[in-house]
């Protein structure tokens, strides 16, 4: 395994903030009367699984808290994944890409679940 120093080396931090970004681009695409309700929600829940993946990565010494931090991105992941049903249901992004979106978050929280079930494997 490659030598992990920041957060930012994190292959699932990686995948969040690409995706993070792919719904920013994308939600510049939403009616202007969602700026406030679904395109907020969907930019901060999505933002927030990196966030919180760096608060659990700086708290890996502590085997609880990071396995907390952990859960709450699991949490915020699964958040984003209601939202892009929303924006689908909505009809502001198509079926398939709502498809493609929930499976790149389905893959990004089995990767936060692997963390949280195995959190010796990065405490240093």
């Amino acid at each position: 395994m490659a030598q992990i120093a920041r957060h930012q080396d994190l292959k699932v931090y990686q995948a969040a903030f690409s995706i993070s970004m792919e719904l920013f681009e994308l939600s510049k695409t939403f009616p202007k009367e969602e700026t406030y309700s679904l395109t907020d929600q969907i930019r901060r829940s999505s933002r927030s699984v990196c966030s919180n993946l760096a608060e659990a990565f700086r708290k890996r010494k502590y085997p609880k808290a990071f396995i907390a931090k952990i859960a709450d991105c699991e949490g915020e992941a699964a958040e984003t994944q209601v939202w892009i049903a929303y924006s689908s249901a909505c009809e502001y992004v198509l079926e398939e890409v709502k498809e493609v979106l929930s499976r790149k978050y389905d893959k990004i929280i089995a990767q936060l679940v692997t963390m949280r079930n195995h959190p010796e494997k990065w405490s240093r």
